[in-house]
C-alpha cells in the first residue's frame, strides 16, 4: 500500500506540473514570474527593452508589403522614431503614455496562440491588431460615454467586425477592475478568432473581417500590433506559440461537429460511384492515381449542404471538388460548378499561366477566390464547403476565400457556358485530372 502511495502521490505532482503550464488553464498552481516564458512559447517582450518591436499604424498589412522597399524603410523609421517617444520599459512592464504609433512585432505571423497581460485607466481605449488588422477590443467599460458603442459589453470582442456580426461583441463581462492586471489568451487559425479574458471565453471560433476590405480574408501572415489610444496602458508577460497546419487542422474540425456524417469509410469505395479504379485507398484516403482520374462521386444525392473535407497536394497538383455533379460529363460545367483544388504555385510548378478563375477554391472558370492560404505542399488542408441555394462559400484553413453567388454570374472563362450551375441538387465528388492528389476525412451534413 505504501509504494502505491508514493506512485500516485508523483502521479498528481507530475500532473500538477503539467496542468499550471497548459495554456488558459485554471490549475491553481505555480504562478509564472512576470516575464517567464510558459513551455512551447517566445517571448515578445523581453521585459527590458523594445527590441523586436517597431512602429505600426492602422495601415494594411499588404499594402505595407507591396511599397518600394526604400519607401517602406523611411516609413518604418519614421513610425518607429515616433513609436519609441511614447513607450518604455519600467519594472518589466512595457508602458505606453496613450499617444504615438502602436508596438509593432518586426515579425509577421500566421496562425498562433498569443497570451498578454495588461492594465490600463479609466476612459482609455486600446486594442490589440491581429495580423496587423484591428482588433481585439480593450477599454473601460464603466465609460458611459462609451456604451453606445458597446463598451459596457466589456474588452475583448472584435469590435471592427460588423454590426451583429460573431465576436463583434464578447460573450461575457469579463474586465477586472482598474488598477488590476487583465490577461488574454488567444487563439488565430486563418481568420477564425477565439478570445479568453480573465479565464473567461468572450470571442467563440469568430471570423475576423478584413477591416481594410471586407470582400478579402484577413492576410494569411501579419505582424501583432499593441494600439495606443489615449490612455496610459501597461503590458507584460507577452509571448506567441506559432501553430503548424497538423494543429491547426485539427483546432478547425474541432468546432460545429455537429450533423456531419462521413462519405467515406476509409477503406473502400463502397457507396462511391463513377471510375473508382483510377483512384485507390491509401493510408484511410483516397488519392488519385498518377496519369488517371475521371469523376468518382458519392451514391447518395445532395440538394443544400455543407462538406468537410482535408486534401494533400503534388507540387504543380491539380483536382477539383464536384458540386452537384449529375453523374456523367464534365463536372466544371454539367454540375453547379467544379471547386477547383489546386496548388496555389501552381504557375511556378508547371510554367503554365492560369486564368483567376482557375486558382485553388474558385468556382471553376466563373468566380475566383482569394490565393495564398495553403499549407505548404506535402501538408494537409482542411477545407469547408457550404452550397445553399445558388450560392457557395469555400473556406480554406480557416479562411473565407469564396462566397459567390452563381445565379448571379453572366461571364465565363474562354465564354464557355455553364449550362449545370443552376442545378439544385446533385452528387458530390471528386474531378480527377490525372494527379495524385489526395483527400480524406470526408464529411458531408445536409441543410
Amino acid at each position: 500500500m505504501k509504494a502505491i502511495s508514493l506512485k500516485k502521490s508523483a502521479l498528481y505532482a507530475w500532473l500538477a506540473a503539467v496542468l499550471v503550464l497548459l495554456p488558459g488553464s485554471n490549475f491553481p498552481g505555480r504562478v509564472l514570474a512576470a516575464n517567464e516564458r510558459p513551455p512551447g512559447f517566445v517571448a515578445l517582450f523581453n521585459g527590458t527593452d523594445l527590441s523586436g518591436w517597431r512602429g505600426g499604424d492602422t495601415f494594411d498589412h499588404r499594402k505595407w508589403l507591396a511599397m518600394p522597399e526604400a519607401e517602406r524603410a523611411a516609413t518604418n523609421a519614421e513610425w518607429t522614431a515616433d513609436m519609441r517617444k511614447h513607450w518604455r520599459v519600467e519594472n518589466g512592464e512595457l508602458i505606453n503614455d496613450g499617444n504615438g504609433r502602436y508596438a509593432t512585432t518586426e515579425k509577421d505571423y500566421g496562425d498562433f496562440e498569443l497570451l498578454v497581460e495588461y492594465k490600463t485607466v479609466p476612459k482609455a481605449d486600446s486594442g490589440i491588431y491581429l495580423r496587423g488588422v484591428p482588433q481585439v477590443q480593450i477599454w473601460d467599460h464603466t465609460n458611459p460615454k462609451e456604451f453606445r458603442n458597446g463598451a459596457d459589453k466589456g474588452s475583448g470582442g472584435l469590435w471592427n467586425n460588423s454590426a451583429g456580426a460573431p465576436g463583434k461583441d464578447p460573450l461575457v463581462l469579463a474586465d477586472r477592475p482598474f488598477g488590476e492586471w487583465n490577461k488574454f489568451r488567444i487563439l488565430m487559425v486563418g481568420s477564425r478568432v477565439t478570445v479568453w479574458l480573465n479565464d473567461k471565453l468572450v470571442v467563440d471560433h469568430a471570423n475576423l473581417e478584413n477591416y481594410y476590405d471586407r470582400k478579402t480574408p484577413v492576410p494569411a501572415k501579419g505582424p501583432i500590433e499593441l494600439q495606443t489610444h489615449g490612455g496610459e496602458i501597461r503590458w507584460r508577460n507577452i509571448f506567441i506559440r506559432e501553430i503548424g497546419a497538423g494543429e491547426a487542422d485539427k483546432i478547425l474540425e474541432s468546432y460545429g461537429k455537429d450533423g456531419f456524417h462521413s462519405v467515406f469509410n476509409g477503406r473502400n469505395f463502397d457507396d462511391w460511384d463513377g471510375p473508382v479504379n483510377e483512384y485507390e485507398v491509401k493510408d484511410g484516403a483516397i488519392c488519385c492515381q498518377k496519369g488517371k482520374g475521371g469523376t468518382i462521386y458519392t451514391k447518395d444525392e445532395f440538394a443544400d449542404f455543407v462538406a468537410r473535407v482535408e486534401f494533400k497536394l503534388p507540387p504543380g497538383g491539380n483536382n477539383g471538388l464536384a458540386i452537384r455533379y449529375p453523374g456523367e460529363g464534365d463536372t466544371a460545367y454539367v454540375g453547379m460548378c467544379e471547386c477547383q483544388v489546386l496548388d496555389d504555385n501552381y504557375e511556378q510548378a508547371t510554367g503554365q499561366k492560369i486564368d483567376p478563375r482557375q486558382a485553388h477554391g474558385s468556382a471553376y472558370g466563373m468566380v475566383a477566390a482569394a490565393r495564398g492560404y495553403q499549407h505548404a505542399i506535402g501538408e494537409w488542408n482542411f477545407e469547408e464547403v457550404t452550397v445553399k441555394g445558388s450560392t457557395i462559400r469555400v473556406e480554406l484553413n480557416g479562411s473565407v476565400i469564396l462566397d459567390a453567388d452563381l445565379s448571379k454570374v453572366t461571364e465565363f472563362m474562354a465564354n464557355h457556358p455553364h449550362p449545370g450551375k443552376d442545378r439544385t441538387s446533385g452528387h458530390f465528388g471528386f474531378a480527377g485530372h490525372n494527379d495524385p492528389v489526395c483527400f480524406r476525412n470526408i464529411q458531408i451534413k445536409r441543410l
